[in-house]
């Protein structure tokens, strides 16, 4: 998996999110309490679902420790936050520089970020982890746990002082 570099401009998101770690995954229940009301949203840009998560600072990925906790969020893009449906929030992501891998197959497979974080990170030169969001769209060809599913994988990043 080659990334693309890409700059995201700030996007407004509405959703739903849950206090998780991996050790402790809600996941699952975390969209299917988002999915069904997800129409609710009337400012809605496009389909796609953001999958995302957002990490604490002090948040190590180098001395990675499964149960250290985050938010995930499952939201949508919105045109502005005016109406937020009952029992969902707003999210303004930060714009900036994302490494963007389209991953192709089952979203229980682990390795994409196993590479991601164990191999492509810390052997590249120019790039190194900003401290901004982390997220998948999951736009029309993603189909939950299929190996067919296809699915972006956004991961932010910063040029690399020396």
């Amino acid at each position: 998996m080659i990334p693309i570099i890409k700059t995201l401009p700030q996007k407004k998101l509405i959703g739903k999110r849950m206090n998780m770690s991996l050790t402790h995954g809600k996941t699952p229940e975390l969209f299917k309490s988002f999915m069904p009301r997800k129409k609710e949203i009337s400012s809605s840009v496009g389909n796609d679902v953001f999958c995302m998560r957002v990490y604490d600072p002090s948040y190590d990925f180098k001395n990675f420790d499964p149960s250290a906790s985050f938010d995930k969020w499952a939201a949508v893009e919105v045109i502005n936050t005016d109406v937020i449906p009952s029992e969902m929030e707003s999210y303004l992501l930060p714009g900036g520089l994302y490494a963007v891998f389209t991953y192709k197959g089952s979203s229980k497979d682990t390795s994409p970020f196993q590479f991601i974080f164990g191999t492509w990170l810390p052997n590249e030169k120019e790039y190194e982890l900003d401290n901004r969001p982390h997220f998948e769209i999951l736009g029309e060809k993603y189909k939950n746990n299929d190996l067919n599913s296809e699915e972006e994988i956004w991961i932010p990043v910063k040029l690399k002082f020396y």
